[in-house]
């Protein structure tokens, strides 16, 4: 890291306000989740502590997919300064935690049986050569579909789309009736995210693991390697001229607002058209790709916990991983969030249409087996190999190879 990025990450740090009184037991979060709801959804957590006595230093540091928050990490880290607990994703767990930073928290893991709630597959990211270094929010899925109803029934689509080829005809009937088919935004993690339910839905689970988990030459190199890129090429052909660039959210606002029909997104998608006062059932349809029924890709966000001297320090750092675990929280936050609990014994009473059925969904995978890790999101390869990844599907999905040569550069990114 350069010297000045090193400062000014410590800059913004040590600019933040200081507490006028700091109780005797006090936990430093630092994250990025800075929007209006998530940032309630947090205060549900800081409401908690307090009430234990517990102070919250709040650490935020904006920006989408933490990036930023992962430079001023490595700043404090590095000035010996690591704050209690880190907002993290996937694999970066599992780096911090081998460099020997992270606390272990297995007594209170098995205090509270987080083994047996917590779904296996996060656990591999929760977990560090047997032990528990980080506590799980969220599950986040990755391969949904969301339908604006009403341009659905002008194009004359009347049931949910079942299998592939449903689904492609379906958006061509609302292609044809004069709305953009699907809302996509052109950028390499948005298209990586389509891939995820594509893979699963061409393949099947096995293959999934097989190819992005396993990375079997074999199965990378497949013809049904082959017919995933050629059904990304079907999807090419139902985005409008001028989706390069474009963000999510504007995506999904063109689907809200009834220019589009569908667009495939992550579950994050939803607190979209729940801003904008829609009603799931009602005004817009949540579905899973057709063909991914019964299977779930997954990302999750984590708080890190990284090694902290002293008791007291240690004790509020227990608390906060506990309150975190807390089913109340779990439900508070994943209302507001989009996601579902990372544990499977929340109730979902207090959530919509599309969180009831992702949580349901999120059960049925965890039970089955067919919970996978996110190769859009960090949860399948490692960032190295994920942005390899990234660039064979972006250049693919715009023209640049053909279905043939994108499977041939799949093969030679993963020898990377």
């Amino acid at each position: 890291m350069k010297k000045t990025t090193l400062a000014l990450a410590l800059a913004a740090w040590v600019s933040l306000p200081a507490l006028a009184q700091q109780p005797a037991q006090q936990v430093e979060v630092l994250h990025w989740w800075t929007s209006g709801g998530e940032a309630a959804a947090l205060k549900v957590l800081k409401s908690n502590l307090e009430k234990d006595g517990i102070g919250w230093k709040d650490s935020p540091i904006a920006g989408g997919g933490g990036e930023q928050a992962m430079t001023a990490l490595r700043a404090r880290v590095s000035a010996g300064i690591p704050p209690t607990a880190v907002q993290m994703l996937g694999f970066d767990i599992q780096d911090w935690a081998k460099d020997g930073r992270l606390a272990n928290l297995n007594d209170l893991a098995a205090k509270e049986g987080w083994d047996a709630v917590v779904p296996a597959p996060l656990q591999r990211f929760s977990k560090h050569a047997g032990q528990w270094v980080a506590v799980p929010v969220n599950i986040h899925s990755t391969n949904w579909v969301w339908a604006n109803k009403e341009v659905l029934a002008k194009a004359g689509v009347t049931a949910e789309p079942k299998t592939w080829d449903e689904f492609i005809a379906a958006a061509e009937s609302v292609q044809k009736a004069g709305f953009i088919a699907l809302a996509h935004g052109g950028q390499p993690w948005q298209e990586a995210t389509i891939f995820d339910g594509v893979v699963l839905a061409t393949g099947g689970v096995d293959f999934y693991r097989k190819a992005f988990i396993e990375l079997d030459p074999a199965a990378l190199a497949s013809p049904t390697m082959e017919k995933v890129f050629h059904r990304m090429s079907q999807l090419r052909k139902l985005v409008d001229k001028d989706f390069s660039g474009r963000d999510w959210n504007v995506a999904s606002g063109m689907v809200i607002s009834g220019k589009a029909g569908f667009q495939i997104m992550g579950d994050w998608a939803k607190g979209e058209f729940l801003n904008a006062k829609k009603v799931p059932g009602k005004d817009f349809a949540c579905f899973r790709l057709p063909g991914t029924q019964g299977m779930v890709s997954f990302n999750s966000d984590q708080f890190a916990m990284f090694l902290v001297k002293g008791a007291d320090k240690v004790a509020a750092q227990q608390k906060l991983a506990a309150a975190i675990m807390d089913k109340g929280f779990q439900s508070a936050f994943n209302v507001v969030k989009g996601s579902v609990p990372a544990r499977t014994d929340v109730s979902d009473k207090d959530f919509d249409d599309c969180g009831k059925k992702g949580i349901k969904d999120l059960a049925e995978a965890a039970r089955k087996n067919t919970l996978v890790g996110s190769i859009a999101h960090g949860h399948a390869v490692p960032a190295s190999l994920k942005n390899a990844f990234y660039d064979v599907i972006t250049r693919h999905f715009n023209g640049q190879i053909d279905d043939k040569k994108a499977v041939a550069a799949m093969v030679a990114a993963a020898r990377q």
